[in-house]
């Protein structure tokens, strides 16, 4: 029988003894701890996709209770062992976002000093993403957002097509940003009639990249609209009107530099023949909807006989509903990643495509340690 010390004393220790230690060390090594999925907020409209999301998974919804106090600070009470587990926070958007904000903040935090191994936000629509540029003296706060969830203590996020790629580069820990296109694509192909003689439409020629990827898998054309309608007060803010054409000044005026023009865009114009053709815009954020009622307009005076607009997060704030319903728009077709039941009574021309399955997917393989490559197949970049 071997001797082994251990601290400076000997012991016996027997060579099946041994093989057993280290077979059950080996064991405890390759061997997966679980994974929880709580929902960061409370409320039945946002708990609802938490709640879709975990009967595809196969699990329960983590127990817990987020509430406000009376003086309105937010509480999270985690009613289960988090110790040494994956846990996937799911945080939906409602109108109120500051207060979603500290829900996600102050869970995740909580979860990270209950000792859970790796917290993961499951964030379909990402707020603030876009105050993600700077305007003057402003600031980004998508960059200050991503700072706060990694002080709070997420070590990963999944999100759905962000307003603009670039915010991935915010953070210090891994984002998968999945994409709602195959799941609108495949609603054109089976829910609009004849959409075969559908054309795909950029709002502007920001939105173009996005339109062109849709009407190239669909194989439809494309249009392009250009200009305003109008000049609203985002617009005076952004630039446009500086620098002054005159001014006056006193002592040294320094280098003479060559006399900029303001910028004026013309009246809406559409690049492309939509006559007598189904008009679907496409875009990833529907909120104030001004913009898209002038676009339909538009459309129909130059001929389109029906226009749909296809957006993956349908904020529809305001009184975005009876703004659609009054229109000339025919349907508008979101995703549930931000609440809007109240808006769907208000207006029957608001449909929803689950995306549920995608989120799901993505919970299932990050867990396992599998390719997120498989979700991303045939997405362009330009998604």
């Amino acid at each position: 029988m071997p001797i082994r010390r251990f601290g400076g004393h000997r012991s016996l220790v027997s060579h099946s003894q041994t093989s057993k230690l280290s077979y059950g060390y080996r064991k405890m090594n390759v061997s997966k701890s679980g994974y929880r999925v709580f929902s960061a907020n409370s409320t039945a409209a946002c708990t609802e996709l938490a709640k879709k999301i975990t009967e595809r998974l196969g699990v329960e919804l983590g127990r817990s209770v987020v509430f406000q106090e009376p003086n309105s600070e937010t509480r999270v009470d985690v009613k289960e062992s988090v110790r040494g587990q994956d846990i996937f926070i799911i945080q939906t958007i409602p109108r109120d976002v500051n207060t979603a904000i500290m829900e996600l903040l102050v869970m995740a935090y909580a979860l990270k000093t209950s000792c859970a191994n790796n917290i993961i936000g499951v964030i379909p629509y990402f707020p603030y993403s876009k105050q993600c540029k700077m305007r003057k003296r402003g600031s980004i706060v998508c960059k200050l957002l991503a700072t706060m969830l990694a002080k709070a203590g997420l070590t990963h996020i999944i999100t759905m097509d962000l307003h603009q790629k670039e915010i991935q580069g915010f953070f210090s820990f891994p984002v998968d940003n999945l994409r709602a296109s195959p799941f609108l694509i495949q609603y054109i192909q089976e829910e609009i009639p004849d959409y075969r003689n559908a054309i795909i439409v950029a709002k502007s020629p920001s939105a173009a990249k996005r339109a062109q990827s849709y009407a190239e898998r669909l194989r439809l054309g494309l249009a392009v609209m250009h200009g305003e309608a109008h000049h609203s007060e985002l617009d005076m803010a952004d630039g446009r009107q500086s620098p002054p054409v005159s001014r006056t000044t006193t002592g040294h005026t320094g280098l003479e530099l060559p006399l900029m023009m303001a910028k004026e865009k013309p009246p809406i114009t559409v690049v492309g023949d939509v006559g007598g053709r189904i008009a679907i815009i496409v875009d990833d954020i529907i909120d104030d909807v001004d913009d898209f009622v002038a676009a339909a307009e538009i459309l129909k005076e130059r001929g389109a006989y029906k226009i749909y607009i296809m957006a993956t997060h349908g904020l529809l704030s305001a009184d975005a509903p009876r703004l659609i319903e009054e229109s000339a728009i025919d349907e508008v077709v979101v995703t549930n990643t931000v609440p809007h039941e109240m808006q769907k009574l208000q207006c029957p021309k608001i449909k929803t495509v689950d995306v549920s399955m995608i989120l799901a997917e993505a919970i299932r393989r990050i867990h396992n340690g599998e390719s997120m490559a498989y979700l991303f197949r045939n997405i362009a970049v330009d998604d």
